[in-house]
């Protein structure tokens, strides 16, 4: 605010020393010119009295001459005090809106209200550095949990989209470059609240920055990162990053486990994406060439996988260099046209990627190849979400969304860190045991959205700690049965058990817990709820393990019987 007052008082200089100039002079002329009181005999005001009738009268209130009527000399000063001040006044007024209106005051302004409404923050928060489809969609899916964000944007038009976005949670963002730290500063770097910092921009070299002010500033705190170069995603793991996120590299890797590993897929889908894909859609993978169309990072990530495994393709791009010749079959062209797809071997080909970085090319390529060769199996990148109607209608296989495929890993890494790590261990199943596992949780959520929750067995278990340190056995059968009806199992599933370096993957419901086992559910989101009160409640645990039945208070009748 000082910085403020200061600007303000600088910008203002000229028009206040004329405004004060015309007073002093009028209020000087007002005590120099001699009047009349009503006995008729000479009299001058004092300053005091100058000064209070020059205020009323430059103001324009008048309130008439005072304290006797003036002399012919005396209303002359006044119709020339009345002119001068009504002009100074007019100049100031100009000079303060002026200031007022200016892009750099405004923002100077905006950043001051932004910075108090930071340190006002008493509740969890994360902090979004860029605010595109990824921030967006990251935005959407905190609020969903009932975490805060506080989002920064160097694009003035995406910080007026975001106070036009109807959030339940209030959302303050900052029109400023992220990666000077004095910015992530005044977004909250530094508050005690803040649970993370996301570096979601589509500049590598700023999320670099952002990130490593963020871990040199505070290693414990949770730092994500999106990255499409493998140099900054090396230099970011470097110095503890918590999680990269490479859309172009994650969906090849998606893209590659439905093609060869079709159940590990579904179980990846199911697990990190929102809209899950039916067991039904499963992949059948079929022996062949593919084309793909778009060489830039997005293909090259494509086509980095499919050679990994064994897959013969052809690349149609519009520069084409002895290096890429060299490594497939290539063809120079978009794939919009039907005789470069003919000259790639559509008719003959498995499959089809429209991997550009033009959605309206995309769905050329798709449509076009679909005339040639109906059987195609078809992946499209789509670049923007405002296409995203069109992209529904044209029910490819696979759809590309980079930002969406960001937010979706990033948000399921924050709801449930082990997950990751869970999806490394499941990595590890053959396909019987991923579809038998995929099969489970099908019975449990059918067509709902699964959900996830981890729990870490000490303090933030309170009724599970005082009942292991008691010396009573627990297993995970008991906090799979419902806190309301023992004889009910909740549609929940344990995914994991980790302890210290071993891991259990689906561990039987018989297995004995531990202080510090770190233990992953999935199921549906109501049942993952009620589960809570398992590990929170030390007199509904004792209810689903011994079949004492807890107290019921007055409440307990709104709940549907939900213990206390």
């Amino acid at each position: 605010m000082n910085t403020l007052l200061y600007i303000l008082l600088r910008r203002l200089r000229l028009p206040l020393t004329v405004l004060i100039g015309v007073y002093a002079v009028s209020v000087l002329g007002f005590v120099l010119i001699p009047g009349l009181d009503d006995q008729g005999q000479p009299w001058r005001m004092d300053f005091f009295h100058a000064f209070y009738f020059v205020s009323f009268m430059g103001s324009t209130i008048g309130f008439g001459e005072i304290p006797y009527p003036f002399t012919s000399a005396q209303r002359m000063w006044t119709l020339v005090c009345i002119y001068a001040t009504v002009i100074a006044w007019l100049y100031a007024i100009g000079a303060m809106l002026s200031v007022l209106q200016d892009k750099g005051f405004s923002r100077l302004l905006s950043t001051r209200r932004f910075a108090h409404h930071v340190r006002s923050i008493r509740e969890p928060f994360y902090l979004i550095c860029g605010f595109g489809t990824t921030g967006r969609d990251v935005v959407t899916g905190l609020e969903q949990q009932g975490i805060k964000s506080v989002v920064i944007d160097i694009d003035p038009s995406r910080i007026d989209a975001l106070e036009l976005e109807q959030y339940s949670l209030p959302v303050v963002g900052l029109c400023a470059d992220a990666s000077l730290p004095e910015n992530l500063d005044l977004a909250g770097l530094q508050n005690p609240c803040c649970l993370g910092v996301l570096a979601l921009t589509n500049d590598d070299n700023v999320n670099l920055s952002v990130s490593i002010a963020s871990k040199l500033l505070y290693p414990k705190r949770i730092v994500v990162s999106r990255s499409e170069n493998d140099t900054t995603t090396a230099n970011l793991y470097s110095f503890g990053t918590d999680l990269v996120v490479d859309p172009f590299k994650q969906f090849a890797e998606y893209l590659g486990l439905a093609a060869h590993n079709p159940q590990k897929h579904l179980i990846v889908d199911w697990l990190i994406y929102p809209q899950h894909r039916p067991i039904a859609s499963t992949y059948k993978h079929q022996s062949g060439r593919w084309i793909l169309c778009g060489y830039g990072r997005f293909g090259r990530a494509l086509a980095g996988t499919m050679r990994a495994e064994g897959t013969e393709i052809t690349i149609v791009d519009p520069h084409i260099d002895s290096a890429i010749s060299e490594e497939s079959a290539s063809v120079t062209g978009i794939g919009t046209e039907a005789s470069t797809l003919i000259q790639a071997g559509v008719e003959g080909a498995v499959g089809i990627i429209a991997g550009t970085g033009n959605d309206a090319d995309n769905l050329s390529i798709i449509m076009t190849a679909r005339e040639l060769n109906p059987r195609l199996q078809t992946v499209v990148r789509q670049n923007l979400d405002s296409n995203e109607l069109i992209f529904e209608r044209l029910k490819a296989d696979f759809v590309m969304n980079p930002g969406r495929t960001i937010a979706s890993r990033i948000l399921a890494h924050l709801r449930t860190p082990l997950l990751a790590e869970f999806l490394d261990q499941a990595m590890a199943l053959n396909e019987v045991d991923a579809r038998e596992l995929i099969q489970r949780i099908n019975r449990l959520v059918g067509d709902d959205q699964v959900r996830t929750q981890a729990f870490t067995l000490g303090e933030d278990t309170p009724a599970v700690k005082e009942w292991i340190e008691s010396g009573q056995v627990l297993t995970l059968r008991s906090l799979l049965k419902s806190p309301a009806d023992r004889t009910t199992d909740l549609k929940c599933l344990a995914l994991l058990v980790k302890r210290g370096d071993h891991y259990w993957v689906e561990p039987g419901e018989l297995t004995e817990l531990h202080m510090g086992d770190e233990i992953l559910f999935s199921g549906r989101e109501s049942d993952l709820y009620q589960q809570r009160w398992l590990f929170e409640n030390a007199r509904t645990l004792n209810y689903v393990v011994t079949g004492a039945e807890p107290h019921y208070g007055v409440l307990s009748y709104f709940f549907k019987g939900t213990p206390h």
